[in-house]
């Protein structure tokens, strides 16, 4: 297990560490990059961060990396980008993250910069329910990599989504009278849902991306407007895919950590993008017993095959 020190959202959770019999437990330092890297980033410190990544070496077995804060999501290919085989990603998330018009390195915009990985043969997203979807097409939201079967999504809860042109048919999808009509993970039987979805992937491995901020307010406190998703279907959905295929490594993020930036511009898009949340230390206590959860789910299906 790894955890990536940026923002001080970690290092509290001190039970992390027994979460799981772990091969090896590190923490990297990255706080001095952190502001920098915190929800968008510049090419030149994510070329400071992959330098950190690389000096500190692989992970034996199937990594497990937390990341802190959901501001951080993009920094996760960083570590997809080490795999050396080819890999399905399983993305666990309330937003599908996937504008193309903002920054290279954001966080909400880098499944497109996953999806030119040349070892992601596909990514699936799962649990999406923010208002992304609601004319993506106007925000933009990668449609076309839907179309070319290389992005399926899945909501959680999502109404249709009007679109301004006709999108192809594909898995979790189908359009109707100038709409997008999801296939809701909310609305069926989430085990007969899981096996369809498992038969779409088409790689023996897989990468499980988690931004926490896909649960409900209930299970846990994010940076992010949060999904409707409950703790135990996540888990089962991890066990699920797990048991079908070899996981090859994973990363979780969605902790909470104030929003404390000296760029004017982050400022101003976290005004406009984030919720303001009130007293959150009773519920960061929770934060950790999820972590542990998840952390546990995964390294338990990992060693299933």
């Amino acid at each position: 297990m790894q955890l990536l020190n940026l923002d001080d959202s970690l290092t509290a959770q001190s039970s992390l560490r027994d979460a799981a019999p772990w091969d090896s437990v590190r923490t990297l330092d990255l706080r001095d990059l952190g502001p920098r890297l915190r929800l968008w980033s510049r090419v030149k410190t994510i070329a400071l961060l992959r330098q950190r990544l690389n000096d500190a070496g692989d992970l034996p077995g199937p990594s497990i990396t937390l990341i802190g804060s959901g501001d951080f999501h993009h920094l996760a290919t960083l570590l997809m980008a080490r795999a050396r085989e080819p890999f399905t990603l399983i993305h666990f998330d309330n937003h599908p993250d996937w504008v193309r018009l903002a920054p290279r390195w954001h966080c909400g915009s880098w499944i497109n910069q996953a999806l030119k990985l040349p070892n992601v043969a596909k990514i699936i997203t799962l649990g999406v329910c923010s208002d992304d979807l609601v004319r993506p097409d106007l925000k933009g939201g990668n449609l076309p990599a839907l179309e070319r079967g290389a992005l399926d999504l899945y909501p959680w809860s999502h109404a249709p989504s009007k679109v301004w042109r006709r999108v192809a048919d594909g898995p979790g999808r189908h359009f109707l009278d100038g709409h997008i009509h999801w296939q809701n993970l909310a609305e069926a039987d989430l085990d007969q849902q899981l096996a369809a979805i498992i038969r779409q992937i088409p790689t023996e491995t897989i990468w499980i991306t988690i931004d926490k901020d896909v649960l409900a307010e209930e299970d846990v406190v994010t940076n992010w407007d949060q999904g409707q998703m409950r703790l135990p279907s996540l888990l089962r959905m991890i066990e699920l895919i797990g048991a079908a295929k070899r996981i090859l490594g994973a990363d979780i993020c969605g902790e909470y950590a104030a929003p404390n930036f000296s760029n004017a511009l982050k400022r101003f898009e976290v005004r406009m993008d984030q919720p303001q949340r009130g007293d959150v230390a009773a519920m960061l206590k929770q934060n950790e017993s999820v972590n542990r959860l998840l952390l546990a789910t995964i390294q338990t299906a990992a060693g299933a095959r």
